[in-house]
Order: structure tokens, then sequence, then C-alpha cells
């Protein structure tokens, strides 16, 4: 495979995805590369899958369905090993969840009060080695969201993104340069 340059948020989701269970502060990364990269669809659907395993945790299971549902439509036309991950296997793991979670949804507030979906966290499995050293590098400069954050708010780390993504694009326009990784579809939703 091809050794590509990651974008920085983009490796910052997997740290989080894959060593904090940190859906909430996945989802406030990716949603700032999905805008970055004019709503890339695939990045779209890496955000649902975070956001979708949020709700599931938290027991909002219609709206766990839902995101992880519409996330499964985005990314199972993407290639089986995309962005360095092994995309056919986290979205197979994703489907599995959304049928859980509507099945759940279906059998009625009765019987998820007596017997609730087995929640369980995925991982996405990094299969480029280039991205596995870039996140293993990651991840011992961003310490550890733990415990999770639960609900919505942006603070302090939601300014040094905003920061540094501002001063990634400026080296870039000044070296005339642009991103090597994007995929070219697009789409107007929102997250």
């Amino acid at each position: 495979m091809a050794n590509l340059s990651y974008e920085p948020l983009y490796v910052t989701y997997l740290v989080y995805f894959n060593r904090d269970r940190d859906y909430f502060e996945c989802h406030e990364v990716l949603e700032e590369l999905w805008l970055k990269l004019d709503r890339d669809p695939v990045y779209k659907g890496l955000l649902q899958v975070a956001v979708g395993l949020y709700h599931f945790r938290n027991g909002n299971y219609r709206g766990g369905h839902m995101m992880l549902d519409s996330a499964v439509h985005r990314l199972e036309h993407a290639p089986s090993q995309a962005l360095g991950i092994n995309m056919a296997k986290l979205v197979d793991e994703a489907r599995v969840c959304a049928r859980q979670l509507a099945e759940a949804v279906m059998a009625g507030t009765e019987e998820l009060q007596y017997q609730p979906p087995v929640y369980r966290d995925l991982t996405i499995e990094i299969v480029e080695p280039g991205l596995r050293r870039a996140v293993e590098k990651a991840a011992s400069s961003i310490p550890a969201n733990i415990p999770q954050q639960r609900g919505p708010r942006r603070g302090e780390k939601h300014e040094q993104r905003q920061q540094a993504l501002a001063a990634s694009i400026r080296r870039r326009q000044a070296a005339g340069g642009s991103c090597s990784c994007s995929v070219s579809a697009e789409t107007k939703d929102a997250p």
C-alpha cells in the first residue's frame, strides 16, 4: 500500500476512537475535517459511526440505529481498504450494530427496559503501516480522554484544533499544496 500523508484530524479521530473510545470527541475532530474537505461522504460516514456508538452507549437506541445505518449506506461503497483502514470490516461491524438496534427499537420501550441491547465498542483496524505509525506517534502526544465526554461542550481542545487547522491551511497555501488523501465525492447533509 502507498504511504500517504494523512490529515492530523483524521489521525486524532483514530486515536480517540481506538484508544479512548471517546466517540463524542471523535465527532468533534472529524466534523472539522469533514467541513474542511467539502463535506466528503466517506468522512461523514466515519463521523456517523462514532455518533452512532455514542448514542448506543448512552441508551439512545433509535438515534444510534439511525446514525449507524446511515454510516453503513455511506461507507459500503468505499473500497474495502480505504484511508488506510479496513473499511469493509468496519462497515460489517457497524451493520451488525445497526441491525441489533433496529430489532431493539422495534421490540418497543417496555421490552428495552427489561432487555436492552448489549453494547460493545468497535475498533477500526488500521492496515496501512504509515497510518499506524502516525496514530502511534499522535497517541503519545494526545492526553487520554478518560473519562469520556458524555455531553456536548466545546472547550480548549476545540480552540487548539481550530488554531492548528488554520495554521495548517496557511502553511499549505504558502507551499501551494493540498491534502493528498481526500475522496472527491460530496454531500450537502450535516452530520
